[in-house]
């Protein structure tokens, strides 16, 4: 059922890309990611359009870390006020992975704000694979190098990282052995246990749902499962694992300029 606003303390402002002009779009960024890393390459052509606000969580991108384990609740109601604090009273709204998530449980809260929602290779719950995962993904946090490793088994698309050539694999394998942002284990043990099924029902507004068709992190019956219960959504599915910004960037781009134009 859909979750009942309950007060929270006074939140630490989360920081915030803001860029653009016109009606409101809220952006939630998927676990270990930030705004940047994940809206990055489409900002410039959501902001022709939109008023874009776009959050990092606690301890990833430009907000700082914070002790102890965020919910879903609270997650969802600090977007929610980063969109206050920039003026905007409705939003479109796309959340990607973990950030669909955190888009449905707004748009349950708070349906009279939501005007249109888009998730992309989202995160709907219920997954004894993607529990046992991300929580495989947190305990190899001391392990770049095996971490870097799993990464690219199942973060990229089979398809993208077989045709990549040696070099480039090597240097992106280096790439991914970078330090994680702080919030990383946070953020991916809520990954592991959040479950959002039971509110799909309850959303009303129109609804786009993107599935990646090789993705081996949130596997594609996940994004299935949110187009099917959403009453009336619409399913796109891109030929690409779970990071479509980087494996399908043109056609990624055209799906969200569909969903803001729309």
């Amino acid at each position: 059922m859909p979750s009942t606003p309950t007060p929270f303390a006074p939140f630490t402002p989360l920081a915030r890309i803001v860029q653009g002009s016109g009606p409101g779009l809220l952006l939630a960024h998927g676990a270990a990611g930030s705004a940047r890393d994940n809206w990055g390459p489409l900002l410039p052509d959501l902001a022709a359009h939109r008023t874009v606000v776009a959050p990092d969580y606690p301890g990833s991108g430009d907000s700082p870390y914070e002790p102890g384990e965020p919910t879903l609740d609270e997650l969802a109601e600090r977007l929610v006020a980063a969109a206050d604090e920039e003026g905007l009273s409705t939003f479109d709204l796309a959340g990607f992975s973990l950030g669909a998530a955190v888009a449905v449980r707004i748009a349950t809260r708070h349906p009279e704000r939501v005007r249109s929602l888009l998730l992309l290779a989202g995160v709907a719950g219920g997954s004894a694979r993607l529990s046992m995962l991300s929580e495989l993904m947190v305990t190899l946090e001391d392990r770049p190098a095996a971490l870097a490793r799993l990464m690219l088994t199942v973060v990229l698309g089979h398809s993208w990282v077989d045709a990549l050539p040696a070099e480039q694999l090597a240097a992106l394998e280096e790439a991914l052995k970078s330090p994680l942002p702080k919030g990383f284990p946070q953020q991916f043990r809520l990954a592991a246990q959040v479950d959002v099924r039971e509110e799909l029902a309850a959303i009303t507004v129109p609804t786009t749902v993107v599935g990646t068709a090789e993705d081996m992190l949130v596997q594609p019956s996940q994004h299935r499962l949110l187009a099917e219960r959403i009453p009336g959504a619409r399913f796109v599915e891109l030929p690409c694992g779970h990071l479509p910004m980087v494996e399908a960037l043109p056609r990624l781009r055209d799906v969200l300029l569909e969903f803001v134009k729309a």
